[in-house]
């Protein structure tokens, strides 16, 4: 499976391309437009989020809602358009490049004078895009009872230590929230870091814990170093803009412990079978599932762009001179989470065709069933 994505921040489109895609799987267009809204929503978005009411619109791949096989690609229209391909538009040149964006490494990579040719692409306005196509891999997932969910765990110095019990707890508990946040008392002190942080004209990060449920054992491989499911899940959630960090399962606390704290222990019972009492590992031992929730954290760096703007440098005078102000979101945590739910979706649905192969739906589901039909076996006998 590949995916391509193409488009500028203020250009007239973003465009996905998903290569590999099997066929038979039923496209549910509202619930990708549920998906596209959940992404602009959250408290501290900021004035774009206004301006876009993001839809998307199925070009090919797809017939009477059904996938045929072939490349499925999407557009997403921007109503917020400055630049154009055809012909000159009025924006000015900007020279001062913004501390913690890919400005000035844009610059000096290409070669670049203008940041406007830098910023367009890098802007985190490009995971609309994949936010169709983490939709439709969702979408997939769900053939199979695979579900996944987010929740924000911190912002700022504001944490929850809430545990959900599975997906469904947290769909559950975050659908009327603000933030996507599990722990309504410590939300409340959330949206309060938000507002007192915007009126001092800062930005703030926090943390996402991702949750995917019914995951079959055996996805990802210890084989190839680039086929283990925990690598691949780092290199897309690391993917997303502003993430600086992910962990897995406990992370990196399972520095702070001894093995006969962090391993997680293996029982059987005549009921149960095999089973794990603890899950420590996250659902992944040696690059590949085993059968328990994928359970990831990602950290997400304060937005860049700050009303009190940071030294820099006017590249063409050379002379110190403040970063400019360019319209931007306070925290974008909440609506963080819900790329890095499609960007584990996208990797799920990737490891899970390299498994059970990838042509048609139907013939996957019976691939899926045998195997299911094996592993029971080995863990019940």
């Amino acid at each position: 499976m590949r995916i391509l994505t193409a488009g500028e921040s203020h250009g007239k489109a973003l465009v996905a391309i998903l290569e590999g895609f099997p066929k038979g799987v039923k496209i549910d267009i509202d619930f990708i437009n549920e998906e596209l809204r959940r992404r602009q929503a959250g408290f501290g978005r900021g004035k774009r989020m206004q301006i876009e009411k993001d839809r998307v619109e199925i070009v090919s791949g797809v017939r009477n809602k059904i996938t045929i096989g072939s490349p499925v690609s999407v557009l997403i229209k921007n109503r917020d358009q400055k630049i154009f391909p055809e012909k000159k538009d009025d924006l000015a040149s900007l020279y001062i490049p913004r501390p913690g964006h890919a400005d000035l490494a844009g610059l000096l990579k290409y070669g670049e004078k203008d940041i406007h040719n830098i910023l367009e692409r890098a802007s985190a306005r490009e995971t609309a895009a994949r936010v169709c196509i983490g939709s439709i891999c969702k979408l997939f997932l769900k053939e199979f009872n695979i579900k996944i969910a987010s929740f924000t765990v911190s912002i700022g110095g504001i944490t929850s230590f809430k545990k959900p019990k599975n997906v469904e707890e947290i769909i559950k508990k975050t659908r009327n929230s603000l933030l996507n946040c599990i722990d309504k008392d410590k939300e409340r002190l959330m949206i309060k870091e938000i507002e007192k942080v915007k009126k001092e004209k800062d930005t703030v990060g926090g943390v996402v814990e991702i949750w995917a449920d019914n995951v079959p054992a055996g996805l990802g491989s210890f084989m190839h170093f680039d086929k283990r499911l925990d690598a691949k899940i780092a290199y897309y959630l690391m993917s997303i803009p502003a993430i600086k960090g992910v962990e897995i399962g406990l992370g990196f606390r399972c520095a702070e412990k001894r093995g006969s704290q962090v391993h997680d222990a293996i029982f059987y019972s005549e009921n149960k079978g095999l089973y794990r009492k603890t899950n420590n590992c996250g659902g992944i031992e040696a690059g590949v599932s085993c059968g328990m929730p994928i359970i990831v954290r990602i950290a997400m760096k304060p937005i860049s762009t700050l009303m009190n703007s940071l030294d820099s440098v006017n590249l063409l005078t050379k002379k110190k001179q403040k970063a400019p102000l360019v319209r931007s979101d306070i925290c974008a945590v909440a609506s963080c989470g819900v790329v890095a739910e499609s960007m584990l979706a996208i990797t799920l649905v990737e490891s899970f065709l390299e498994k059970f192969g990838c042509d048609s739906l139907k013939e996957i589901k019976r691939n899926y069933r045998e195997y299911l039909k094996l592993i029971s076996k080995i863990s019940q006998k």
